[in-house]
């Protein structure tokens, strides 16, 4: 198995905290201690409610963020406390795709201008082989050649995404964090993205983290999926194992609120109550058990590892009797 190209070690994250007019304000810990690995070619889809540290966690594996405390690694390298200086050559190998298409892309610049802007800026190609460049990659994530110069108020929600994917990939990456890309936009144009992410991706060898609340997408898209619950991983596994049976109740919960596909037999909808917690004040022990059906008073008591219950399958749960229930 090859080494990962993107990693993380016990990346905790922290926001806000005592000050001096505020000295018993409680941080807002949005990352709680995940370890997390993705290889070359690999797609891991990264689940969870909002407010559960997916988009913190992705923009912590790019630097795009300081992690309070833990190890991120690129290739190999540990570049957790690089400079700005020091992470500017690597920045061309991993990159990421907004859910806001158009709050990334520059308002008064023409889309194959904004695609053609990072080959300059990375060395990669200028003038007219960049120009040449930028259309070709937008033809290839299917926008017409008529588009070049239109700026992107003039275009829709789907075709701006794909204009970022194709900003995205100007610069050759390695590694693409794409951040609920396909959230907003419907269900044809959705699917539409989704199939030109998986083509690219098989194509260039990408390593793709495809940060997603949408349950089949990741099934459609991903190898492995990882489930975040406050902060904190509940189960990792192979795609189709982790959401064809579901160990951890939590991903047992989602996958019973996600809708079936046509002809799907679906089982009882399972109804957590109340909301997630916050991340300022998070529950003692088991940080799901407020919510969880099968807690018991020592699930208070005690932070579950998060263990190895099948071959490459892991889950943070104390309760074997409730993890064997996995076919």
């Amino acid at each position: 198995m090859s080494a990962p190209i993107a990693e993380g070690q016990g990346l905790v994250m922290e926001f806000g905290g005592p000050t001096l007019l505020a000295p018993r304000r409680r941080p807002v810990r949005a990352v709680a201690g995940v370890d997390i690995a993705i290889r070359s070619g690999e797609a891991l889809g990264l689940v969870g409610e909002s407010g559960s540290g997916k988009s913190t966690l992705g923009r912590l594996l790019l630097r795009l963020a300081q992690p309070t405390a833990g190890r991120v690694t690129f290739g190999g390298r540990d570049i957790t406390a690089l400079s700005r200086p020091a992470m500017r050559p690597l920045r061309r190998r991993m990159q990421m795709v907004f859910q806001d298409p158009f709050g990334s892309l520059n308002p008064r610049m023409g889309i194959g201008a904004a695609v053609a802007e990072g080959m300059a800026l990375h060395g990669l190609a200028r003038g007219r082989e960049a120009r040449e460049r930028s259309a070709a990659l937008l033809r290839r994530v299917g926008l017409p050649p008529g588009l070049y110069d239109r700026r992107p108020d003039a275009l829709s929600g789907g075709q701006r995404q794909r204009v970022a994917i194709a900003r995205a990939l100007a610069v050759e990456p390695d590694f693409v964090v794409a951040d609920e890309p396909v959230s907003a936009l419907d269900v044809s144009v959705g699917a539409e993205i989704l199939a030109l992410l998986r083509e690219l991706r098989e194509e260039r060898g990408l390593a793709l983290l495809f940060v997603s609340h949408d349950l089949h997408a990741v099934r459609s898209l991903c190898d492995r999926v990882a489930v975040l619950y406050l902060g904190r991983v509940m189960e990792e596994g192979s795609a189709e194992g982790v959401l064809r049976a579901p160990a951890h109740p939590y991903t047992r919960a989602l996958l019973s609120a996600s809708p079936g596909r046509p002809g799907e037999a679906r089982g009882p909808r399972i109804v957590l109550g109340g909301e997630i917690p916050s991340p300022a004040n998070p529950p003692s022990g088991c940080v799901f058990r407020t919510r969880c059906p099968h807690a018991l008073p020592a699930c208070a008591e005690t932070v579950p590892a998060l263990r190895e219950i099948q071959p490459g399958r892991l889950a943070a749960c104390i309760r074997d009797d409730v993890l064997e229930a996995v076919p």
